[in-house]
């Protein structure tokens, strides 16, 4: 705040745009050229909230409020909670990422390490986003810094951010930085979902057709058709059932591309691929040197 001798604050709960104090704020733009922010998680909002935004989470409330406030080509930066990127079940989170993928340019996902926020009460793991308003999304580029430990005697400090800002003019992978194809993950989705949308909907076709003999047997009053109509009703369930299932997977296969964790590849797994007798074996000879050090601790030379 040094240096600014007009400042616009307002004083206010945001997403409910009701003011507390406005004094400091007077006409203020609708829409701004740079949002940097934290917002609160996990806070209680009221039910007007959730009717404006669809949801509860004030993250994700706070979210689409930003993508509401910035300019075309305006930028933002935003600490968001790791939940917010790998949640995929539900629709609120699912339709904020798609929105944002599809309206913002989400170009830098910083992924921080566990216990940045503890001291001011948010044990949570976070990240920071990175986008510009206006355009699709194409391509991410991650940066992590998730294998730093964070505490008392070892604070998070601006030294760990120098290879990222080496990096950041040309978004180049290392050890701790890549970058992923989002359009081409995009489309792979759709790819895999649209046969399963188009075999769904064969299937409703087939169960159109099955309605109408329905209706044509239920008004032949000559013959018994409780047999046919009890087939075909069987039926219908079915394909209904198919049909559902089927619209289910292409959903989960296009909500999936919206799980934008971050998940280092260039950190190789470490497998233990020890058999159960290799690992009774090794309890052994250590149960064996530790016996063998404690005979020489009680029988000293």
């Amino acid at each position: 705040m040094h240096q600014i001798d007009s400042p616009q604050l307002w004083h206010g709960n945001t997403l409910e745009g009701a003011a507390t104090y406005d004094g400091l704020f007077k006409n203020p733009p609708a829409v701004f050229d740079v949002i940097l922010t934290n917002p609160p998680f996990g806070g209680k909002e009221g039910k007007g909230v959730k009717e404006k935004y669809g949801t509860g989470a004030t993250q994700i409330c706070f979210l689409q409020h930003v993508q509401e406030k910035l300019k075309d080509d305006g930028k933002c930066a935003i600490v968001m909670d790791e939940g917010v990127l790998f949640r995929t079940n539900e629709s609120g989170f699912v339709d904020t990422k798609r929105r944002l993928l599809n309206d913002c340019n989400l170009w830098c996902i910083v992924s921080l390490p566990g216990g940045v926020f503890t001291s001011a009460g948010a044990g949570v793991k976070t990240n920071v986003l990175f986008f510009t308003a206006g355009t699709p999304t194409k391509k991410i580029w991650y940066y992590d810094l998730s294998q730093i430990k964070v505490g008392k005697r070892t604070p998070f400090t601006l030294d760990y951010f120098n290879e990222f800002f080496e990096l950041l003019s040309s978004l180049g992978d290392s050890q701790s930085s890549w970058t992923i194809d989002f359009k081409q993950r995009k489309q792979d989705a759709e790819e895999q979902a649209q046969p399963l949308d188009q075999l769904a909907d064969e299937k409703r076709q087939q169960v159109s057709k099955l309605k109408e003999q329905f209706k044509e047997l239920r008004k032949d009053k000559t013959t018994n058709t409780a047999t046919k109509e009890q087939e075909i009703e069987a039926s219908i369930s079915a394909l209904e059932k198919e049909a559902n299932e089927l619209k289910a997977k292409a959903k989960t296969i296009r909500d999936v591309i919206y799980d934008l964790k971050a998940v280092n590849p260039n950190i190789k797994e470490i497998i233990d691929n020890r058999t159960p007798t290799d690992l009774i074996n090794f309890i052994a000879s250590q149960g064996q040197e530790v016996a063998k050090l404690l005979n020489q601790l009680q029988n000293p030379i």
